[in-house]
């Protein structure tokens, strides 16, 4: 049989005559400019990961912090151009393809991801905290992660003076993806980002220096239960996939609303079917409150942050909660806004159990990491309590909290640190009295933390709190600021607790010391310090900023 014959077999079977004018390709079109942020985070981590293979062991660690340093200011400075473009207000558009909405809650919530990453990167450089080992300076992570805790080959690494340096590529993946998921247009995009985002992460939990079993603890810990909510969110989207017939956000709203045309035949018999758009909903919006850690899918929390190496956590605990949240605002007002009498009083209870439950366990804790840990959980609550506002203060007061949060948090784990005695950190708060006899600086920076989380006046905390609290109760959730305002009075009783420990107690013989850091975690720390009371003192600015790019484009 001839070519040609073979050829007219395979067109006719297909149901296509050759005269038929064939369709052309159409080539994807991927707006690179608006993407640069990502684009240049994922580019210096795979430039990382060559460094890691190529580039001889002494020269890794200054090679990758550079790299590292470089690439998050880079994207900084391109999401301030894109702002300054008008990208987060009149350009506001979806690009590549669908995939990526390019908003003003998109440029706020990355640029705060990467300020606040680029904040908690310094901390993980810190090499001065832990006295030097066999001639060479040590950070906080292993020196060789494939080693078994004790073993001779860990013993061997750290006589040949290794460093684990390729957490520094880990972040730069876990930031590349949690620049994606706030921006995520559909549901697709939005898991892939959550996979991203969540492996280093996981990673990064289990390379502890000190306490090595714990650490590796807290991470299969956190990989278990994290798998586990991605079944929930993939099972979710393919239920509203079934649903809607389409994973575009837009797509999904447009059958929610009733306002869809075309309906594909193949679906015709699940579109519309509000069981699938109820289960399907609440299974994606559980997979976010597990990053969130709300109540009752907090339970991870405590453990892994305590687990966890301490700049690991403040990187997590910070840039994490930004992510999710402004992930879970784009799916409830962009694809479920017609859902509201739905989703509102299951938010509203999750929100209820998470401020309340999150400060009444916090009290009983005695480790600070612990302490911290419950404290997020909280922290998440008084958020909701602005996401469940539904008016367009809630999205910015939600804004400026997280911008807020974030600076607090990635400061007060830097301090954490710093005070240490002959096992490591220092994390149990008996060891914490009288602290501010031995260190008053360390204490005094530890206090306005700690009063910031509590929402004591001229602090960031409660600039935010006040803009979340006055948007709920302007949404008609003033039962929640109620709520809010107790668990806030509760909150405050251990801050000021830890406080008093470290001015009004005498300070033990065998107490731990406070380590001399270098210039990297001294940064971290007055970053901290300073965004805390700038925010606290002259917050209008700032709310102005969030207020601008508080609307999302559908």
């Amino acid at each position: 049989m001839s070519a040609t014959a073979v050829h007219s077999l395979w067109t006719t079977v297909g149901g296509v005559t050759s005269a038929a004018p064939v369709e052309k390709f159409k080539a994807p079109v991927i707006e690179y400019t608006q993407l640069a942020p990502v684009l240049i985070v994922i580019g210096v981590a795979v430039v990382g990961v060559l460094v890691e293979a190529f580039v001889p062991r002494r020269a890794r660690y200054h090679t990758q912090v550079f790299l590292t340093v470089v690439a998050l200011a880079a994207a900084f400075a391109a999401v301030v151009g894109l702002a300054a473009g008008g990208y987060g207000t009149t350009k506001a558009h979806i690009a590549a393809m669908g995939a990526i909405a390019i908003d003003g809650p998109t440029l706020f919530l990355q640029g705060t991801i990467l300020l606040t990453s680029l904040v908690a990167v310094f901390t993980f450089a810190e090499r001065r905290l832990d006295p030097a080992s066999h001639g060479n300076h040590v950070d906080s992570f292993a020196a060789q992660a494939a080693s078994v805790p004790g073993s001779d080959s860990e013993k061997a690494a750290v006589k040949a003076g290794f460093a684990t340096t390729e957490v520094f590529p880990l972040v730069l993946f876990s930031v590349a993806g949690m620049l994606v998921f706030p921006a995520a247009n559909d549901l697709l995009t939005l898991f892939v980002a959550l996979e991203v985002f969540s492996l280093p992460l996981y990673l990064l939990c289990a390379v502890a220096r000190r306490k090595r079993l714990m650490s590796q603890e807290a991470a299969v810990k956190y990989f278990l239960l994290g798998a586990f909510s991605s079944a929930f969110l993939l099972f979710g989207i393919a239920l509203l996939y079934g649903y809607a017939g389409s994973v575009s956000y837009a797509a999904i709203a447009n059958v929610v609303d009733g306002s869809v045309t075309q309906i594909d035949p193949a679906l015709a018999d699940t579109m519309g079917n509000d069981a699938l758009l109820l289960i399907g909903g609440a299974m994606i919006l559980t997979g976010l409150l597990f990053k969130v850690g709300a109540v009752p899918f907090h339970m991870w929390t405590p453990d892994v942050y305590q687990g966890a190496p301490t700049p690991v956590t403040g990187f997590m605990a910070a840039a994490t909660k930004v992510a999710a949240f402004g992930a879970l605002l784009r799916l409830l007002y962009v694809v479920l806004p017609g859902l509201a009498w739905d989703w509102r009083p299951v938010m509203w209870a999750v929100a209820i159990i998470t401020m309340l439950g999150g400060a009444i366990v916090a009290i009983t804790q005695t480790d600070i990491k612990r302490l911290l840990a419950y404290s997020s959980i909280a922290h998440a609550g008084f958020i909701l309590a602005g996401v469940i506002a539904t008016t367009p203060d809630g999205i910015s007061s939600v804004l400026f909290y997280l911008g807020a949060y974030s600076f607090v948090t990635v400061g007060a784990f830097a301090v954490v640190t710093l005070v240490r005695d002959a096992g490591g950190e220092a994390t149990h708060l008996s060891k914490w009295a009288g602290l501010g006899r031995r260190s008053p600086l360390v204490a005094a920076v530890f206090a306005v933390f700690l009063l910031a989380f509590a929402g004591i006046p001229l602090t960031s905390g409660f600039s935010g709190k006040f803009a979340v609290f006055k948007a709920a109760a302007d949404g008609g959730a003033g039962g929640l600021v109620v709520v809010g305002v107790i668990s806030s009075a509760i909150a405050a009783f251990f801050y000021i607790r830890v406080i008093v420990l470290m001015f009004f107690s005498e300070p033990k013989a065998d107490g731990p010391t406070v380590a001399v850091p270098s210039p990297l975690t001294m940064t971290t720390i007055a970053v901290g310090v300073a965004v805390t009371l700038v925010l606290g003192l002259a917050p209008q600015y700032f709310l102005d900023l969030a207020s601008q790019a508080g609307v999302f484009v559908r």
